[in-house]
């Protein structure tokens, strides 16, 4: 069974910094191509970043790059988000994504 565990939201200021956690379990994690993607009320999914080739390659949406890095630890199951210099828009629930699942989350919040 798949399984999906996000961590490591919360409220920080603008310019401030995060950095998620998302637990996988019940696939090949190692091989997985694994994204990050946001929701914010009233609006759909965004794709935020995907990490692929075990790990070694990664790609951003536009207005992320420069700021946030995708990354995975194969040993520990692991995939995270740093998330740096923040700005109020990036206010979203974080899922990780692995094909169509997704766990149950992590608030982010953006505000002074």
């Amino acid at each position: 069974e798949v399984r999906l565990v996000e961590s490591g939201g919360g409220l920080v200021q603008p310019g401030g910094s995060l950095r998620l956690s998302c637990a996988a379990s019940g696939f090949r994690f190692s091989a997985a191509v694994m994204n990050w993607v946001r929701q914010t009320p009233g609006k759909g999914f965004e794709w935020v970043a995907v990490t692929y080739n075990g790990g070694a390659s990664a790609d951003y949406t536009h207005s992320v790059k420069g700021r946030f890095t995708i990354s995975k630890d194969n040993n520990k199951n692991t995939l995270y988000l740093q998330m740096n210099n923040l700005k109020p828009e990036d206010t979203a629930v974080y899922y990780c994504q692995y094909d169509d699942y997704r766990g149950q989350g992590t608030q982010v919040t953006v505000s002074a």
